[in-house]
């Protein structure tokens, strides 16, 4: 059986496209021919993040190989919201799509383990063991060290899962603790992309590249070349393309000889499109399907350009 991340790969070179979209559905920001549908409660937002996804899902999943959905903008809408989460995952799986999802738990290791349950394995009940939600790939922080991670590692071998692990992440603070530099001179970013590498050692897949992967920031490229090199077996998942500045040569420094090393993430960009002054006259509101379709070719063929140079 292929790994999770020859499977991550073999779908991004299926549509040679490494992007992932990244489904974050705040109610504000989902077109009104959606939520006028729906009356103004948490049932109503519920349905109208279920239709919304699944119209994104269907005129995408031909030419996006994973979607990203970040459970925040779920969990703000209690269990209306948690069950159009589990509905979204469970519909992208039924389209061919990897999942992502955005959960980014990081927690002693009981409570690590609880949370990789919930996710990556099963609960047990009684005799027996329930699989919650249909996911490939959950991000993690580790920041309370080793024992938080192992119980997702240990899942992701047993249940042939996979993680992205935050090293180096694109927002503007991110430095406050991340290049802080450690008796012996090296980063904190450094130390935790090392930790990451030796983590996935035994996860590698035919690629050369292991399951247990990272989160580096599209909009520090320095940092991006450089945990390339220090990480060669890492794949990344790459944040901050797009609304938040990272640019495709940028990203580019992330990615190996053959193309391949990183999948970069969209959210806005890709979700708003038909707010975006490039298709507000080519796409209506009702067409907002569509539009998202037409950025993420565009998207696609400005990452490539930038990988293949």
């Amino acid at each position: 059986m292929k790994n999770a991340i020859d499977m991550l790969i073999e779908k991004i070179k299926e549509t040679k496209n490494p992007t992932v979209i990244g489904l974050d559905p705040r109610y504000e920001m989902l077109p009104k021919i959606v939520t006028d549908k729906y009356p103004q409660n948490l049932e109503g937002v519920g349905k109208a993040i279920i239709e919304y996804n699944k119209n994104i899902i269907d005129e995408i999943c031909d030419i996006i190989p994973a979607i990203k959905p970040q459970i925040a903008f779920y969990e703000m809408y209690g269990i209306p919201g948690m069950e159009a989460f589990a509905e979204t995952c469970k519909y992208a799986k039924q389209k061919g799509m990897i999942v992502i999802a955005d959960i980014k738990r990081g927690d002693i290791g009981s409570t690590a383990q609880g949370y990789s349950n919930a996710y990556l394995g099963k609960t047990k009940i009684g005799e027996k063991e329930e699989s919650l939600y249909d996911i490939d790939f959950v991000t993690v922080n580790p920041y309370m060290g080793t024992d938080c991670v192992k119980p997702f590692v240990e899942d992701c071998k047993k249940y042939n899962k996979g993680l992205f692990v935050l090293v180096k992440t694109s927002n503007p603070s991110s430095g406050e603790l991340q290049d802080e530099r450690l008796e012996n001179g090296e980063e904190v970013y450094t130390r935790v992309a090392k930790l990451v590498e030796n983590w996935g050692e035994n996860l590698r897949g035919e690629y050369n590249y292991s399951s247990i992967s990272a989160v580096v920031g599209a909009t520090y490229p320095q940092q991006l070349q450089e945990i390339r090199r220090i990480a060669p077996h890492t794949y990344f998942l790459i944040p901050g393309y797009g609304a938040q500045g990272g640019n495709a040569e940028d990203i580019a420094l992330g990615f190996d000889e053959n193309g391949l090393g990183g999948i970069v993430n969209a959210s806005r960009s890709l979700m708003c499109a038909y707010r975006a002054e490039m298709w507000k006259n080519k796409f209506e509101e009702k067409d907002y399907a569509k539009a998202t379709r037409a950025e993420a070719i565009r998207m696609r063929d400005e990452l490539n350009n930038a990988i293949n140079k």
